[in-house]
């Protein structure tokens, strides 16, 4: 006869504990990874797009200026107009071809592309088809100051705290080991001897 008996009144794990277990460990050391990621990864572009037509009776851009900035773009863009247009710039840093009826073309700015831009319609320049772009600096982004206060250790010279983020790294790895620790554990309580009637006597 053949006897079931563990070292401990434990609760045995079974394959599919150990699966849930290991589930929820991993989700939360991805959230924490997630929670990480500098700031500067997450940076959503800013970037626009202003779209100038023409105006067919006027023979006219419009609109005629438009101000942006650098790393944005201009779309030029008419589709079956009754004469033929294009845009040209006159300093030659933008072409949208040869005239047509109907054009889309897309120019971004660059950084570097700063000023005053004038662009003409080459068949109608004479009657006064000109526009404008304005194409204003990038602005740099502007770090926060120092606090007065620079006994605080958690502050470097910059000013920046490097704390958090160091914390957050030592929360993973806890994490981390904390998962290698309960699969390990958790086999141990799983270990169960089959013992004979004679060994159980003997015990």
């Amino acid at each position: 006869m053949l006897v079931i008996s563990c070292k401990k009144p434990q609760k045995v794990y079974t394959k599919f504990g150990l699966i849930g277990l290991m589930r929820h460990i991993i989700f939360v050391v991805v959230f924490l990874l997630g929670a990480m990621v500098p700031g500067s990864l997450a940076k959503v572009s800013t970037s626009e797009e202003v779209v100038v037509t023409v105006d067919s009776t006027n023979l006219r851009f419009s609109p005629s200026s438009v101000t942006i900035t650098e790393g944005d773009s201009v779309r030029f863009f008419w589709s079956g107009e009754l004469l033929a247009h294009n845009a040209v710039a006159e300093d030659g840093l933008f072409d949208s071809g040869d005239t047509s009826r109907n054009v889309d073309y897309t120019f971004t700015f660059e950084a570097g592309t700063n000023g005053t831009h004038q662009y003409v319609c080459e068949p109608h320049e004479s009657v006064g088809m000109v526009g404008t772009v304005i194409v204003e600096p990038m602005q740099e982004p502007v770090s926060p100051e120092p606090a007065n206060d620079t006994s605080d250790p958690a502050l470097s010279k910059s000013g920046e705290s490097w704390i958090p983020f160091f914390g957050l790294e030592i929360v993973v790895l806890v994490m981390v080991a904390a998962l290698i620790f309960q699969l390990g554990k958790a086999q141990g309580i799983g270990d169960v001897r089959l013992l004979s009637e004679r060994e159980s006597k003997e015990d």
